[in-house]
């Protein structure tokens, strides 16, 4: 009996995704297990893994649509002695609508919602025209070139040779984005310019004055919505404090010095073990703030902030106040490799209720970050550098290290974060009050 392989939800948040990769083709044979395909979501780009052996009878979702609903059939697999060819034609006729849908909704959901509904209606009808059309010639059939109507308006209004341009929509027809892409400058996506007096005709190709256009990713997509919300819905307010960190590189030096052989603890491991701490002693900035109350956690669940190609992922180290340096090293190595890889389980990133965000190696001295919705607060780390100081009366030099806490006034009051950041500061520098 043919199985379905489903669209996977890999993250509770998931509703959709794009599938990005296939990495078999119709008659090959698989084996529970197998990778299949690639799909992007919201946070990175995952793998299908098969549930059982046997061939790929039909592919249903062709590489890059987007908008794939979770549990959409997305192919078919045949088991042994069935016969591949009755199933890839009993199901060619039922290749997912919704994905072609929403491969068009779903690309510009903010700017151009009305615009996409358009291509999609229009789509369908020439869809339908087309099978009513007769008498035309094979040749003719061939060199027809297929494009959306509002695709072919803005070739036209850009001088675009349609027949030199790849279209990447359903079937290989022409839409909106193949055009931006060549060059049509995004202003002639509005609607409301009633004149080619608002649009300059453009050569092939884009011009450096319209720069380079470059499509949201899911990812992207979620990273703009997510803490857009975080600034219009939270207030932020923001405190920093100076920390000498010299003690704490020096025992530091010390702890790799004597540490098994392949842990190395950097100075990043000890500022969340330290920011657990700081949690442990105070809970009420270890939260969440919900609609009807505040919810409050007993672990300290840190996410830790990893920049990736296309935006940045938080992985979340659970339970870190149990964690010893040379453990908390490990995991927190192991889960910014993984995430850079796009392999982390959907469990490892979410949750949390606190980040990190370190900036430290790049040079920053200081910075405000955004807090990670519905968190109450995020700590921004700065470099360590040398710094002219006044110790006992008398000028010295000291490495010191700023940090900011950005914190959610609904859940953390200014004397709450401000206390939560003395103790903060007083774990990194007596670094052994970490053991105690």
């Amino acid at each position: 009996m043919a199985i379905d392989i489903l669209m996977p939800a890999l993250s509770p948040t998931m509703t959709e995704g794009i599938l990005s990769k296939w990495l078999v083709k119709e008659g090959d044979e698989v084996r529970s297990g197998d990778v299949v395909a690639e799909i992007e979501t919201d946070k990175a780009t995952m793998e299908v893994e098969t549930i059982e052996d046997g061939v790929i009878a039909k592919i249903l979702v062709v590489e890059g649509t987007e908008g794939v609903a979770v549990n959409a059939v997305i192919a078919i697999l045949a088991e042994e002695d069935e016969n591949i060819d009755d199933i890839s034609k009993s199901q060619s006729a039922q290749m997912p609508v919704k994905s072609d849908k929403s491969n068009v909704e779903s690309r510009d959901d903010n700017n151009h919602s009305k615009i996409a509904k358009e291509e999609n209606q229009s789509r369908e009808t020439e869809d339908s025209n087309e099978h009513l059309k007769e008498g035309r010639s094979d040749k003719d059939k061939q060199n027809r070139v297929f494009v959306t109507p509002l695709a072919r308006r803005l070739a036209s209004q850009n001088n675009l040779d349609l027949a030199t341009i790849k279209g990447t929509g359903p079937r290989g027809r022409i839409i909106e984005r193949d055009i931006v892409a060549v060059g049509a400058p995004t202003k002639t996506l509005d609607k409301t310019a009633t004149t080619n007096a608002a649009i300059q005709p453009q050569q092939q190709g884009v011009s450096s004055s319209e720069g380079r256009f470059v499509p949201h990713t899911a990812m992207r997509r979620t990273i703009a919505s997510r803490l857009q919300f975080s600034k219009q819905t939270a207030p932020h307010f923001y405190l920093t404090v100076e920390c000498n960190i010299d003690r704490l590189l020096e025992n530091r030096a010390q702890l790799n010095a004597m540490a098994p052989e392949g842990i190395k603890i950097s100075v990043n491991d000890m500022i969340i073990r330290a920011s657990s701490m700081a949690l442990q002693k105070l809970p009420d900035v270890n939260g969440w703030f919900e609609e009807d109350g505040c919810r409050y956690f007993d672990t300290a669940d840190i996410c830790m902030a990893v920049a990736i190609k296309g935006g940045l992922i938080t992985p979340v180290i659970r339970s870190v106040e149990k964690l010893g340096l040379a453990e908390l090293s490990l995991i927190t190595k192991d889960l910014a490799a993984r995430a850079r890889e796009g392999k982390l389980k959907s469990e490892e990133y979410t949750g949390g209720g606190f980040t990190i965000s370190n900036l430290g190696m790049f040079g920053i001295k200081e910075f405000a970050a955004v807090i990670n919705p519905p968190q109450s607060a995020i700590l921004a780390v700065g470099a360590g550098e040398k710094r002219a100081i006044v110790k006992e009366g008398q000028l010295a030099i000291a490495t010191m290290m700023n940090v900011t806490l950005s914190a959610d006034h609904r859940i953390v009051d200014g004397a709450l974060g401000a206390e939560w950041l003395q103790l903060f500061k007083g774990f990194i520098e007596n670094p052994v009050t970490m053991l105690i």
